[in-house]
């Protein structure tokens, strides 16, 4: 079943195949727009916070940093419904609430601002994971889901988000039942959307297609559209927006 709230633009798109690789990217983009006064507040935060693991710093910098951020943002941007994959990073931090997708956009920002090159890893996602969600609206759930899962340059290689706890995190897998998030996810246990890494968390059944690697979250959406088309999100998301994941 194809959910007619699809992008028309994702479904006419060829599958970029998953071997192509990017340089990344630390410049400001649309939606990671870094340069704003509030994603320099924010990135300042982490920096000081930063100072205070010297024993961390010392040994993976880079590592601590994106860590520290991804804590910083989970403690001040409450995690809601909201649909528009395309919003600003300032627009998510000034409301302080956002979906998964936008506080994983401000945690790329935030590495970006501090000088760390990210990019993202394109993945259409089977809309059934989301039904444990949403139990008596499953008829209206996309049958596919956009998904831009963030990388990060650090210590000479790509680590992706949800290894950034690696050898850290440990628990048991995702049900996707109770309120917790994939952002908040990662802290706890290695999410694995490959089937290589985590017999816990292991996701990638849920994974029908690969698109690829992107230097921004904007070329990765810019290609494969949103998972709601604009006038399902102008409907969807107030109400959404505000509702608490």
């Amino acid at each position: 079943m194809t959910s007619r709230l699809l992008s028309p633009r994702r479904r006419s798109r060829a599958v970029v195949p998953a071997s192509i690789s990017t340089v990344g990217g630390t410049t400001a983009t649309p939606i990671l727009d870094w340069h704003h006064p509030s994603v320099v507040e924010l990135a300042a935060r982490v920096e000081m916070t930063l100072q205070l693991f010297d024993q961390m710093v010392a040994r993976s910098p880079q590592r601590e940093l994106v860590r520290v951020a991804h804590r910083l943002i989970g403690e001040c941007i409450r995690p809601v419904y909201a649909m528009n994959d395309e919003q600003p990073v300032s627009v998510t931090i000034a409301r302080g609430r956002g979906s998964c997708s936008q506080r994983m956009a401000v945690l790329e920002a935030v590495a970006r601002a501090c000088g760390i090159t990210t990019r993202v890893r394109g993945r259409m996602i089977d809309g059934a994971f989301w039904y444990p969600r949403f139990p008596c609206l499953g008829a209206v759930v996309p049958a596919d889901i956009v998904l831009a899962w963030p990388e990060f340059w650090i210590d000479e290689g790509w680590v992706p988000v949800s290894e950034l706890y690696d050898g850290l995190c440990s628990g048991s897998g995702l049900s996707n039942r109770s309120t917790e998030t994939l952002f908040d996810a990662v802290a706890r246990t290695v999410v694995d959307w490959d089937g290589t890494s985590s017999p816990s968390c292991d996701l990638s059944a849920h994974v029908r297609a690969d698109l690829g690697y992107f230097d921004s979250r904007d070329q990765l959406f810019h290609l494969y559209g949103q998972t709601l088309c604009q006038p399902a999100r102008l409907v969807a998301d107030p109400v959404l927006s505000r509702r608490s994941a």
